[in-house]
C-alpha cells in the first residue's frame, strides 16, 4: 500500500490548480430550478418588501430625533414610535414568510437533485459501477447536493435582499446629503477588489475538500462492510488504514481552518472599513448639522442608513465567495448528470412474443468501454482517466439456444464466458452483430420486458441488508406469502427459513452474510423462481460451494431450469453433462461445440478439461472426499 502522502499527492496537486467554475453552470442552475418558478417569484417579492422596510426604519428614527429636537407635539413622537413598532412587526412577519419560501425552495431543490442524480446513476452501465468509488457517488448525493441547496436558501436571498437594500439606501442617502454619501463611498474599492480573488481561492479549496470527503466516504463504505472489515483484519492493516484516513481527514481539517480564518480576516477588514466610514459620516454630518446645513435627525438617519449600506456591501463582497462555493457543488452534481448512459432504452420498443423464448448470438463482437466513456476522474480518485479499453474480447460469436433447451459455456478463466452472459440482459451493449430473444434484438426491447424475460444467478448472489421477504419481493413486488413460500420450497430453503425466529422477516445482514454460502445462493435462486423468467443465465452458480451445499443448490437449479431456456457457465463439467449444447470458449471465440458425448469423442479441448478434472479426483484419497454428487471435484475454473 502506498503511503498516505503519496496517495494524497495526486488529489492535492489537481485541486490546488486554480480552476474557478465552468462557464454555463449558473445558467444550468436556473434552468434546473425552473420548476420552482412560482415560489421563487413570491420569495423575491417578499425579499424586496423586507429590504424596503429595512431602509424605512432609519428614516423614521431620524424623524423622531427631529421631532424631539424641534419640540414638536407628543402625539407626533408617539405616532412615529407606533409606526416604528408596526414596521418591526411587519418585518418579522415578512422574515418568517421569506424563510418559509426559501425552506420550501431549498428542500424541494434537494429532493429534485437527489432524485434526478439517483435515477440517472441507476441508468448507468455496469462498467460505470466497476470503476467509480461508491463513497464518491454517495458524497455527490449528500454533501454536494446540500451545498448546492445553499445557493437558494441563503446565498440567493442574501444576494437579492442586499442588492435591493444597497440601492435603496444609497438613493435615500443621496437625497438626504450627497456630500456625506460621497465621503462614505470613498472606501468602497476596498470592498470590491479583494472579492474576486478570494472567491476563486475559496472555490478551489471547496473543490479539494469535497474530493477528500468523497475519498473518506469511500474508504469508510468499503472498510466498514463485512468483507472489507474481514480483509483488513486478516491482513493486519488497521494501523495503515487509520493513517491513510487520518491523512485525508487532516487535510480537510487544514482546509477548514484556512477557510475559516480567511473568511474571518476578510470580514474583519470589511467591518473595520465600515466603522471608519461611519466615523466619517458622524464627523462631516455633525459639522453640517452644527452649521445648520442639515437637521440633526438627518445625521442619525444617515448613520443608520450607512449601516444599511455597508452591511449589504460587506455581504455582497463576500457573496462571490458564497456563490463560488455553492456553484462548485452544483458543478460536481452536473458532472454526474452529464455522463451519458451507454445502455439506453429506445423511444419505441418491440414487445417480445409470448411463449418459450430462444436466445441467439449473431456474429457478436464486443469490447469493454474505456474509462473516459463511462466514468469521471473525480469519481475514481485519479488525476487522469485510464484511456485503455475498447479492445475486442468477443470475436464474432454465433450460436443459438432453442426454446426450453440448455446451452453450457465452458473454458478457461478469462475466456469471455461471463461477458457472453452479461450482454444478454444488456448489462453491456454489443459493438456489432446482435443478441436476439425470439428473433428480436435485445436493444429493441423495453427494459421491463427484458427484466421479465431474463433471470440471472451469479456466483456471489447479492442480497440487500434487509429481510428475506424484501429480498424476494424485489423480483416481484406483488407476490403473496404463498408464492414466496412456494419459491423457497423450489429453492430447497423453506425448511431453513421456517426454522428462523422471524421467518420471512429475518434480516439477512449486509450482502446476506448472516446466511451460509449455500443458503445465500439458494435464496437468490428462490428470487429467480419468483420472477418466473423464460430465460435463465447461471454464471458459475455453484463455483464456491462445498459439496453438501452444492447438492441442495443443484436440486434447486433443477426446478429453476425446468422448461426454460438456459445459458449455464459451468465450473464443474459434471453439472452440464445433460446440456443440449456445450460450447467451449477460448479467447473470446467458440472453438468447439457439441454434446457431452460428441465432444469427448472428438478428443479436443473439452476432452482435455474433462480428463483433468477426473484425474484430479482419482489422485485424491477417496476417504477425504465429502461425496460430490457428480463424482467430480473441480480442479480449477473450467
Amino acid at each position: 500500500m502506498d503511503s498516505p502522502r503519496r496517495l494524497m499527492a495526486g488529489v492535492v496537486k489537481a485541486a490546488d490548480a486554480p480552476r474557478g467554475v465552468r462557464k454555463g453552470t449558473l445558467r444550468r442552475v436556473f434552468r434546473f430550478s425552473a420548476r420552482h418558478r412560482r415560489r421563487l417569484v413570491v420569495f423575491l417579492l417578499v425579499t424586496v418588501l423586507s429590504s424596503g422596510l429595512g431602509v424605512t426604519m432609519p428614516l423614521l428614527a431620524g424623524w423622531v430625533v427631529d421631532a424631539i429636537v424641534g419640540h414638536r407635539s407628543v402625539r407626533t413622537v408617539v405616532w412615529l414610535a407606533v409606526a416604528i413598532a408596526a414596521m418591526a412587526v411587519i418585518g418579522a412577519v415578512l422574515g418568517v414568510a421569506e424563510r418559509w419560501q426559501s425552506a420550501h425552495i431549498g428542500e424541494g431543490l434537494i429532493y429534485d437533485l437527489r432524485r434526478t442524480v439517483f435515477e440517472h446513476v441507476q441508468r448507468m452501465p455496469v462498467a460505470f459501477f466497476t470503476r467509480t468509488r461508491t463513497g464518491a457517488l454517495v458524497s455527490r448525493l449528500n454533501n454536494d447536493v446540500i451545498g448546492a441547496q445553499r445557493t437558494f436558501t441563503s446565498t440567493l436571498s442574501g444576494l437579492v435582499g442586499n442588492v435591493i437594500q444597497l440601492v435603496l439606501s444609497l438613493g435615500v442617502m443621496l437625497t438626504l446629503s450627497w456630500q456625506v454619501t460621497v465621503l462614505a463611498l470613498v472606501l468602497l474599492p476596498v470592498f470590491v477588489l479583494p472579492s474576486r480573488r478570494m472567491g476563486r481561492w475559496m472555490a478551489d479549496l471547496q473543490r479539494e475538500a469535497a474530493s477528500l470527503s468523497a475519498a473518506m466516504t469511500t474508504q469508510m463504505t468499503e472498510r466498514f462492510s463485512a468483507p472489507g472489515a474481514t480483509l483488513v483484519k486478516l491482513f493486519g492493516r488497521p494501523d495503515a488504514e487509520a493513517e491513510e484516513f487520518g491523512a485525508r481527514a487532516g487535510r480537510v481539517r487544514d482546509i477548514g481552518v484556512r477557510t475559516a480564518m480567511a473568511g474571518r480576516w476578510f470580514m474583519t477588514a470589511l467591518q473595520l472599513v465600515s466603522a471608519l466610514a461611519q466615523a466619517l459620516v458622524y464627523g462631516l454630518g455633525g459639522y453640517l448639522a452644527l452649521t445648520g446645513r442639515i437637521a440633526p435627525g438627518t445625521v442619525v438617519a444617515l448613520a443608520l442608513l450607512l449601516t444599511r449600506l455597508y452591511t449589504p456591501l460587506t455581504a455582497l463582497a463576500n457573496a462571490r465567495v458564497d456563490v463560488m462555493t455553492a456553484l462548485v457543488s452544483f458543478e460536481r452534481v452536473f458532472e454526474v448528470l452529464d455522463l451519458v448512459p451507454m445502455v439506453a432504452e429506445k423511444p419505441k420498443t418491440t414487445p417480445i412474443p409470448s411463449g418459450p423464448v430462444s436466445v441467439e448470438f449473431d456474429n457478436v463482437r464486443f469490447g469493454y468501454p474505456a474509462a473516459e466513456n463511462v466514468s469521471l476522474a473525480s469519481l475514481e480518485e485519479v488525476a487522469v482517466l485510464d484511456k485503455r479499453g475498447g479492445h475486442e474480447v468477443l470475436h464474432g460469436l454465433s450460436f443459438r439456444a432453442e426454446p426450453g433447451r440448455m446451452v453450457a459455456l465452458v473454458g478457461p478463466s478469462g475466456a469471455g464466458k461471463s461477458t457472453i452472459a452479461s450482454v444478454v440482459p444488456r448489462l453491456y451493449d454489443v459493438d456489432s452483430g446482435a443478441v436476439r430473444l425470439s428473433g428480436i434484438d435485445v436493444r429493441d426491447l423495453s427494459f421491463a420486458d427484458l427484466r421479465a424475460t431474463v433471470g440471472v444467478v451469479t456466483q456471489d448472489g447479492h442480497l440487500f441488508h434487509d429481510t428475506i421477504r424484501a429480498n424476494l419481493v424485489y423480483a416481484r413486488p406483488e407476490a403473496t406469502d404463498d408464492e414466496l413460500w412456494a419459491a423457497l420450497s423450489g429453492a430447497r430453503l423453506s425448511t431453513v427459513v421456517a426454522a428462523l425466529p422471524e421467518g420471512l422477516d429475518t434480516v439477512v445482514g449486509e450482502r446476506g452474510y448472516r446466511l451460509s454460502g449455500g443458503e445465500r445462493q439458494r435464496l437468490t435462486i428462490a428470487r429467480l423462481l419468483l420472477a418466473r423468467p423464460s430465460v435463465v443465465i447461471l454464471d458459475e452458480a455453484t463455483a464456491h460451494l462445498d459439496s453438501e451445499s452444492e447438492v441442495a443448490v443443484q436440486e434447486a437449479l433443477t426446478d429453476a431450469l425446468r422448461d426454460r431456456t438456459a445459458l449455464v457457465i459451468a465450473h464443474r463439467l459434471s453439472t452440464i453433462r445433460a446440456a443440449d449444447l456445450i460450447l467451449v470458449v477460448e479467447d473470446g471465440r467458440i472453438t468447439e461445440r457439441g454434446t457431452h458425448e460428441s465432444l469427448l469423442a472428438e478428443g479436443g479441448r473439452y476432452a482435455t478439461l474433462h480428463r483433468t478434472q477426473f484425474a484430479t479426483v482419482e489422485s485424491l484419497d477417496p476417504a477425504l472426499l465429502p461425496g460430490d454428487p457428480g463424482g467430480v471435484v473441480a480442479g480449477g475454473d473450467a
